[in-house]
């Protein structure tokens, strides 16, 4: 089929590089001519494992092609997609401007019937929004799709390409077996098909965020309880995802989530809830909780070290909210490096992938190292914000004989404690009762 994807964000550019790897013709279609033109000289302007290969083989081939010119791509496409970004707004909803002028743009564009898919992640109701946008400007014929993703930054190129499930809002047949021919080598593949209404499909996706965020948080509230109480929530969290009932995944106890999915969409969740006048308290609490938890050991940083982390050097490995991406929206190594340097503190940052993104969010006075060595060289503590394969299984001995203080801080609880103490290293945890 001939699609265009509109967006070449962490959606959009995994979108459309794998709707080519599966057959169709695919246009991207950006804006931002210098993201653009990255694209088409070879580049990418972000970092997605998996990415560096599907793109340049669809391009070779010819299935994928990149362009500013909305209205030609849009104009030859049987299925559009809307992947733009849809960032909190002042209010803490979603902020739906880019969305609506691509809509605007779409309806000035299309001359047979369309399929606009709504891919980017929107508040119940802004299928509604489009299509009536779209009917205000033009009479051909067209329906309006929720098609959300369910994409996991790191692993993003594998989540489409074999996806679990696939959910669509449809307002029609017609729009139904559009979907289906679209998503017919994933779904012969196995992959289970959700059909639904629109409504009903929006807020799965806000719902499905919001119940990972909520196992995230509630573990590190038992977390805390077990630093208090001196259990261990490794312990706890094997015990609790044996049971079939709960299972193990997003219960890991940490310095909190971030990125560009959790935060957004519990605050746009919260925002659509007090809309229709109803309140969420759990899910208000959630949010509560995961800025609290960015603190948490930087507290304890500060009452062992301090209270003043003044000629204290502090150093931080990972930057990025997850590992194997160099997202660094939200991330807890933001409020965590700007609480070091307000106490203080000289910090030495590191991070495999997320120096050029970090440059525009991080805090000036922070010192960026390439080598996690170089960056302990000397310092009091060592803090652990993202779990990267590369600071996995350190050198204990070495790190021990480079740093200047013994504190060793896990802020995803990633290592051994005894490991870490047999170097002669102090360790401590998120809930490990230490």
């Amino acid at each position: 089929m001939q699609i265009t994807v509109i967006g070449t964000g962490y959606v959009g550019l995994v979108g459309g590089a794998c709707l080519a790897e599966i057959g169709h013709q695919v246009t991207c279609v950006d804006k931002d001519a210098k993201k653009v033109q990255t694209l088409l000289d070879g580049g990418l302007p972000i970092y997605e494992p998996g990415l560096d290969e599907v793109v340049p083989k669809n391009v070779e081939v010819g299935r994928l092609h990149f362009t500013t010119d909305l209205q030609s791509a849009v104009r030859s496409a049987e299925a559009v997609y809307i992947a733009v970004g849809t960032p909190p707004g002042a209010d803490g909803g979603a902020d739906l401007t880019a969305v609506e002028a691509v809509a605007a743009g779409i309806a000035d564009a299309i001359e047979r019937y369309t399929v606009v898919i709504v891919k980017s992640t929107v508040p119940v109701g802004t299928c509604d929004r489009v299509r009536d946008i779209i009917a205000s400007r033009t009479e051909t014929d067209f329906d309006v799709v929720s098609n959300p993703e369910f994409l996991r930054e790191g692993v993003a190129v594998p989540d489409f390409l074999d996806p679990d499930r696939i959910v669509i809002g449809v307002p029609s047949d017609r729009a139904r077996e559009v979907l289906e021919r679209i998503n017919a080598p994933l779904l012969e593949k196995g992959a289970a098909l959700f059909v639904m209404d629109v409504r009903s499909s929006e807020l799965t996706k806000y719902a499905s965020n919001s119940m990972l965020a909520t196992r995230i948080s509630f573990m590190n509230e038992i977390a805390k309880l077990c630093d208090r109480v001196g259990a261990d929530v490794e312990h706890v969290r094997a015990g609790m995802g044996s049971d079939s009932r709960i299972g193990p995944a997003f219960l890991r106890a940490g310095v909190g989530y971030g990125g560009s999915c959790f935060p957004k969409d519990v605050q746009a969740l919260l925002r659509t809830a007090g809309s229709a006048g109803v309140e969420l308290q759990v899910l208000d609490a959630v949010e509560r909780a995961n800025e609290l938890q960015k603190h948490y050991l930087v507290d304890r940083i500060i009452t062992e070290l301090g209270p003043s982390l003044e000629g204290k050097r502090i150093a931080l490995w990972g930057l990025s909210f997850k590992p194997d991406t160099d997202d660094m929206r939200q991330a807890p190594s933001l409020t965590i490096v700007e609480r070091l340097v307000q106490a203080g503190a000289t910090v030495m940052v590191t991070d495999p992938v997320s120096e050029h993104t970090a440059a525009g969010e991080l805090d000036t006075s922070a010192t960026f190292m390439a080598d996690p060595y170089a960056a302990v060289e000397g310092a009091d503590a060592l803090l652990l914000v993202t779990e990267w394969s590369q600071y996995q299984d350190p050198d204990w001995a070495r790190v021990a004989s480079l740093m200047r203080g013994e504190r060793v801080y896990d802020g995803r609880n990633l290592y051994t404690p005894d490991e870490v103490m047999a170097a002669g290293l102090q360790y401590a945890g998120v809930g490990r009762g230490r």
